[in-house]
């Protein structure tokens, strides 16, 4: 048996844009070429690997045959690859940035952002930044809208299309009231006995959490976009709600908050991600924003008992 031959890039590309537009005319007009040309270059990259990639009789529209959706994974990574070595010679060629957007998740500890900015502000002294604190998904978000180059999201973030990722540590989500609230006054909270109270819901206003809760177990919720005034109400007892540890140290230490012990809401592990579009990977002062991130990520100790969130 004869070895198959090397596709093209531009052979992917043919055979990415009709699995992807549906037809050899809508390939065609995609990169702008007659279909004869199409039918042509898919014609050589079967003959090239000895493989039947489409079936022709029977259908209107081009189906891949089990060789072809064999090879589709394959050609989609080649050609993401290929994206991402072009867009990062691109960054290496145009040198430094004048200035980077950043967008932080408000979960992450305002400590941890801060070392790195100072960090940042002595080691690039000529390089501007912007910086975006928002909430869930909103990160995700302003990174495939190019409003950031790099992001420091929650787990929304995981298996968006188009964005690349690098683990950049957690932090625990404990459920908490003040002292005085009903729950904050029981020794031993039943199962069940927290959907019967107001919870404090953090949100925002993305694609990726429209019609989505996270961590919701009371059938009745306020919803703030605003970590702070959730922290200041959880302290005036208005609701209960899950909290980043770090940020209620102070108040679990003080007694104006209270863990609560629930059997059916233990909390979870909040974990953060280093993110970029794939096709615009960060240049060398981003990157360098991004190391230090995952660099104190892995110094974060997770508590035991604690799923995912």
């Amino acid at each position: 048996m004869s070895e198959p031959g090397t596709p093209t890039l531009d052979q992917l590309r043919v055979f990415l844009a009709i699995v992807d537009e549906g037809s050899f005319a809508a390939a065609g007009r995609k990169l702008n070429r007659a279909v004869s040309v199409i039918s042509y270059g898919i014609a050589n990259l079967e003959a090239q690997l000895g493989l039947t990639l489409f079936e022709r009789s029977g259908t209107r529209k081009p189906v891949l045959t089990i060789a072809g959706r064999a090879m589709l994974s394959e050609a989609r990574a080649l050609a993401q690859d290929m994206d991402g070595l072009r867009a990062k010679v691109r960054g290496l060629l145009t040198g430094l940035e004048a200035e980077v957007d950043l967008a932080v998740d408000v979960m992450l500890p305002a400590h941890r952002l801060g070392r790195v900015l100072r960090a940042f502000a002595s080691e690039f002294p000529t390089v501007s930044l912007r910086l975006h604190v928002e909430a869930l998904g909103a990160i995700a978000a302003m990174v495939l809208d190019r409003t950031a180059v790099i992001g420091i999201s929650g787990p929304l973030a995981a298996g968006v299309e188009g964005i690349d990722s690098v683990a950049a540590g957690s932090l625990p989500m404990i459920p908490v009231a003040a002292p005085d609230h009903p729950l904050g006054r029981m020794a031993a909270i039943p199962p069940g006995a927290a959907r019967g109270h107001t919870q404090l819901v953090l949100t925002d206003r993305s694609r990726f959490t429209e019609g989505h809760d996270y961590s919701v177990t009371s059938h009745k919720t306020w919803r703030l976009a605003d970590l702070g005034a959730k922290h200041a109400l959880l302290r005036e007892g208005i609701g209960w709600g899950n909290m980043p540890g770090p940020m209620i140290a102070g108040d679990l230490a003080a007694g104006t908050l209270v863990r609560l012990v629930m059997p059916d809401h233990v909390g979870g592990t909040y974990r953060f991600a280093g993110i970029w579009r794939r096709d615009t990977p960060p240049g060398p002062a981003a990157a360098w924003l991004l190391d230090q991130f995952v660099a104190l990520g892995r110094e974060d100790a997770e508590e035991a008992g604690l799923g995912d969130i």
